[in-house]
């Protein structure tokens, strides 16, 4: 049995690897606690549900089991994507939900999103949860909570398919890499109209074949290779959970988050002039004066889905958007991320074209890089990104936005290194008008982080 480890209380969720740092009994902990934050707000029920992770039966049980010793009424969603159980918050009006999920890891990895009363808890609150699990005497309630179980699929389906209406029959493929929105995307799709070639929506938690993360490329090259070789016009692409979305052209280009929320930002707006659009310090250089020349206000923040979920609802922004795909849709929508939504805003956007493919080559773009790791021991991360903060020199810059790690500007690029929050990498990203460009801002990298550890195995 794993002792309780610190470790698995991420900045946004907890997450685990099966048998080693997390099991029923971890999870059983985990709901008990939550279940006492959750009553303390004046929460007695709490929805939970699953992904399609082999070992998500046997957590979400003693989850249940935990939240219920509290005396919590569970409402048990079973297998769903992330953004459903989000949408259960709203639609059956609970406020406080706990996923069990292991996102976009490797299969032996399992873990909890959470939203308590109505946010997506981080940061402190998720360590305040392993300090209330520490201080558990194991003492029983007054009561053992109630237990019920919800299909929520056809609400959640009629409630977008009631919002997004597409000006023609579009022909896509969809690649959900055996992730749990295999389960939902082909009926969400053909409900709304489109022909829809299926590749790997069948769920399966040992994702035999690729792995369900479209922010790496490597998982785009089957969706890529069944466009070139059908009829397809579009191709979309989703995580193991269903929060974050790929896109994919005909002629095999990548549309990288930033890109997409070009085109959602310009729809947004229409409705919303004057309004403020968030995306992550990860994001292109073109996405704010592409805002701002749509007659919004771009906002710069830090990366993370509950950071930005948490500064959604301070400012009210109708829009907001990470680099890593999660996108935030408040206009029309809830406010979460959701990327079977988003996956559907977009076609709906793309059905006004003859070409859906040409509206996004046609995006501004310049050389760029995707996410690049150093992988560091643990802990590791935080410190060299607080030496490069002290000492640094980058020659030739325009600005340095150090809102999250050191993300440096210049007239034709910018190089971004920030600590995860997650794992104990730096996160590296690149992007310059030019390849020389693109060489000669990586060199000013790669000379700051090797005078600041020598030994550093460089992902450029």
């Amino acid at each position: 049995m794993p002792a309780l480890s610190n470790t698995i209380f991420k900045a946004y969720d907890i997450r685990g690897v099966i048998g080693t740092t997390l099991d029923a009994d971890v999870a059983r902990r985990i709901g008990r606690a939550f279940g006492r934050a959750a009553l303390a707000k004046g929460q007695a029920r709490v929805l939970i549900g699953r992904d399609g992770r082999l070992s998500g039966p046997q957590l979400s049980g003693a989850l249940a089991q935990g939240l219920q010793s509290v005396g919590v009424d569970v409402i048990d969603l079973g297998m769903v994507a992330t953004p459903m159980l989000y949408f259960g918050t709203h639609a059956l009006d609970t406020q406080s939900g706990v996923m069990v999920t292991g996102s976009h890891n490797p299969p032996d990895y399992n873990g909890f999103k959470m939203v308590l009363a109505g946010e997506a808890i981080h940061g402190e609150t998720i360590q305040a949860l392993y300090h209330a699990i520490v201080a558990d005497d194991g003492a029983a309630a007054g009561r053992t909570g109630g237990y019920a179980t919800h299909d929520i699929r056809a609400a959640y389906l009629e409630r977008i398919l009631g919002d997004v209406k597409l000006a023609r029959p579009l022909k896509i493929a969809v690649d959900c890499g055996n992730g749990v929105a295999g389960a939902f995307a082909g009926a969400l799709f053909r409900g709304l109209g489109c022909q829809v070639s299926e590749l790997f929506c069948d769920v399966d938690g040992s994702f035999p074949n690729h792995h369900p993360d479209p922010a790496h490329p490597d998982n785009l090259q089957d969706l890529i290779r069944h466009l070139r070789d059908s009829d397809a016009e579009i191709g979309i692409a989703f995580d193991g959970d269903g929060d974050r979305l790929g896109v994919v052209t005909k002629d095999g280009q990548i549309i990288y988050p930033d890109r997409q929320m070009m085109l959602f930002a310009a729809d947004v707006l229409t409705r919303h002039p004057d309004g403020q659009i968030l995306y992550d310090v990860k994001c292109t250089r073109h996405l704010a004066p592409w805002i701002a020349g749509h007659g919004g206000r771009p906002l710069m923040c830090q990366t993370g889905h509950s950071l930005v979920k948490a500064r959604l609802r301070e400012t009210g922004a109708p829009l907001g958007g990470e680099m890593s795909g999660h996108i935030f849709f408040k206009d029309r929508w809830y406010g979460f991320d959701d990327g079977l939504y988003a996956g559907a805003r977009l076609l709906e956007i793309l059905s006004c074209a003859a070409d859906p493919s040409a509206v996004l080559n046609a995006l501004p773009q310049w050389d760029s890089t995707p996410e690049l790791h150093l992988q560091l021991r643990e802990g590791e991360n935080v410190a060299l990104m607080a030496r490069l903060r002290e000492h640094a020199v980058f020659p030739g810059h325009e600005r340095i936005i150090t809102i999250d790690g050191l993300r440096v500007e210049y007239a034709d690029g910018f190089g971004l290194a920030r600590a995860s929050n997650t794992t104990p990498v730096i996160v590296m990203r690149f992007e310059a008008q030019t390849p020389a460009a693109l060489a000669r801002i990586q060199e000013q990298f790669r000379d700051v982080l090797l005078a600041a550890k020598p030994d550093a195995v460089l992902p450029f």
